[in-house]
């Protein structure tokens, strides 16, 4: 099978498995008499346009910013009424306006509705740099949203917080590199998905009213294949000799 077939198959199998399981999860917990079927709906509807917009990410089309609008706005509403404040602000207060920013960035370099980015790679100085930048930012957000529970900071609160405190930070680089159409971006998409899991996984588990969490941990096991499917993909958009250079 060749790329472009794997690819499309691909992507018919992210978006098609997780709109049928969002589908089928949603009607399951609507027939619940203690689900909110106003926020199953929501929820679904969000997680659903978060799943085009990471499948057109993957694929280097810039109608991912189109999507992910929507899924930014609820996903950071849910957050909130989750408690899960690290996210919700970072969603509501970063990721709503820089899907406006990264419209405008990839519009000048060259992507349209039809036609993808070009994909470029970070030199090792920079990679460096980002490193040293993450360690330091996720230090630093953790002792600030540690502060915030201490009152209830035992080993399993400092645990979440160390996820939410992750979670933020990889969504910070992720969302910058992928505005400036760097493959390593994905490095901290998977950072992010797996954090994301652990954390709606501990949240279901943890309260009986957060019926909807399940949905959040079946998006995010799907991000998290196409987060490795489009770190794949953008390895070749990037290689040497057809990419710009980091500047």
């Amino acid at each position: 099978m060749n790329n472009d077939k794997f690819n499309k198959w691909f992507n018919v199998f992210i978006l098609g498995g997780m709109t049928l399981v969002m589908i089928v999860t949603t009607a399951i917990q609507i027939s619940q008499d203690r689900s909110d079927a106003a926020m199953l709906l929501v929820a679904a509807f969000g997680s659903l346009m978060g799943v085009l917009s990471t499948v057109c990410s993957a694929n280097a089309k810039i109608l991912t910013f189109l999507f992910g609008f929507f899924d930014v706005a609820i996903y950071g509403v849910m957050c909130f009424m989750s408690h899960n404040y690290g996210n919700g602000a970072l969603h509501l207060a970063y990721f709503l306006p820089m899907q406006f920013i990264g419209f405008w960035q990839w519009r000048r370099r060259g992507a349209t509705s039809h036609d993808g980015i070009k994909a470029r790679r970070l030199s090792g100085r920079r990679r460096l740099l980002w490193s040293a930048v993450f360690l330091a930012g996720l230090a630093l957000s953790y002792f600030v949203l540690l502060r915030f529970g201490m009152e209830d900071a035992a080993s399993a609160v400092r645990v979440a917080i160390f996820m939410d405190a992750f979670s933020m930070m990889c969504n910070i680089i992720g969302q910058l590199l992928m505005s400036t159409a760097y493959m390593e971006q994905w490095i901290f998409w998977i950072g992010v998905n797996v954090a994301s899991v652990v954390m709606w996984v501990a949240t279901l588990s943890g309260s009986e009213d957060s019926d909807y969490a399940f949905i959040y941990v079946i998006k995010y096991s799907f991000y998290l294949l196409n987060s490795l499917n489009g770190l794949r993909i953008w390895l070749r958009l990037s290689r040497p000799g057809g990419t710009e250079e980091a500047s």
